[in-house]
């Protein structure tokens, strides 16, 4: 899907170009691409996951190239996407390898490691701060030197920043089913086009570049009771996920090389659901929904749990377990490609209908008459 074609006057197309350039500079002050990566990396999070691109610098020039429109700004990169090579597939990334830098859970409050808090506007006031008015460059540099010095020190202190999953605590209890490691080959939703009933592979893959308001709308129904789904987040984790690439011919895990890190949001929800025991009376267990995304987007990964479990049990009739009512609504290209094509001209198919009202008007009135 892609409504992006436009035919008509190419001067008049030329004149509205030139006026989408002037509109962008008449302010005199251009924001550089340096500026937008030091001070918006929420903004470039979010672009990166729904453009399924890791490039903090290029989804700084596409949000600078569409004067800050997240459409615009995840289309430019999406569509920058389909245009590379694919040069290596990487080695499945490991969660538990995450250099983490901000850990917590909502279902304990102590965990095996202790919660970080890290960096989050979760325990700010949220009120406008009007001294980033005028903010001195003398006074953020002495700030910064001195935080960094503690930083340093903090961080030789954690080691590597590793952490045990909160999940695997409760296996060891037994409160948790273990799994086998599954190594089929995940489907891949960007180069095959995918059927109903859906893997999960491809629900998840769908889910993590769905657009962020519309992933959270869609958890919040559920947890509205829009859906049978209301979890308790078991863990929530940001970090630097290391990724590798098997050596040529290599087998083993020493044959792989390291080619850098990406910054990732993981989520694992604890969702209590109805079984039979041993005994075949009723009891709870618990399943997981899964989320995970590029950058810090925690609403998005805690809403993609959400929808994972729902649609792990469509045998509700809430919207939110319709496997084809969400994943075929998520996609931010796909949504905001079909309502901006709307404005593309319909002159034929319009009037088409008004002939059919006319007509059908002209032929009341003579049957009146």
């Amino acid at each position: 899907m892609g409504y992006v074609a436009v035919k008509g006057g190419t001067e008049a197309i030329e004149a509205s170009i030139d006026r989408l350039k002037y509109e962008r500079l008449k302010g005199g002050k251009q924001v550089e691409v340096s500026a937008i990566l030091s001070s918006m990396r929420l903004l470039i999070d979010q672009v990166m996951s729904e453009a399924s691109l890791y490039s903090p610098e290029l989804a700084a020039l596409a949000i600078k190239q569409a004067e800050g429109s997240m459409e615009e700004a995840v289309f430019l990169l999406r569509a920058h996407r389909s245009t590379l090579p694919r040069l290596y597939y990487s080695e499945t990334v490991e969660p538990e390898r995450m250099a983490v830098e901000r850990r917590i859970s909502a279902s304990f409050k102590d965990i095996p490691g202790g919660q970080l808090l890290g960096a989050t506007h979760d325990y700010t006031h949220r009120l406008i701060d009007f001294s980033l008015l005028d903010e001195k460059e003398e006074e953020r540099n002495q700030w910064m030197e001195q935080y960094e010095a503690e930083l340093s020190a903090l961080e030789k202190a954690t080691g590597d920043g590793t952490y045990p999953k909160v999940v695997e605590y409760l296996r060891n209890e037994g409160l948790f089913e273990s799994f086998e490691p599954d190594n089929t080959e995940p489907d891949d939703v960007t180069k095959n086009v995918f059927q109903f009933p859906a893997s999960r592979s491809e629900r998840l893959q769908i889910l993590t570049r769905g657009q962020t308001g519309a992933v959270t709308a869609l958890g919040y129904a559920s947890l509205r009771g829009y859906g049978q789904v209301h979890p308790t987040v078991g863990e929530v984790r940001v970090g630097q996920l290391p990724i590798t690439i098997p050596a040529h011919g290599g087998e083993d895990e020493d044959d792989s090389y390291y080619i850098g890190s990406v910054r990732a949001t993981e989520v694992e929800s604890f969702v209590p659901m109805p079984s039979k025991g041993p005994d075949g009376k009723q009891e709870l267990r618990f399943e997981i929904g899964y989320g995970i995304c590029y950058g810090q987007n925690e609403t998005k990964a805690i809403a993609m749990s959400i929808l994972d479990q729902c649609l792990e049990h469509p045998g509700s009739d809430a919207p939110p377990h319709d496997e084809e009512f969400v994943l075929t609504h998520v996609d931010t290209v796909e949504s905001t490609g079909f309502i901006s094509h709307l404005k593309m001209p319909h002159y034929v198919t319009f009037q088409s209908k008004l002939d059919s009202v006319r007509n059908t008007r002209k032929g009341r009135d003579g049957h009146e008459s």
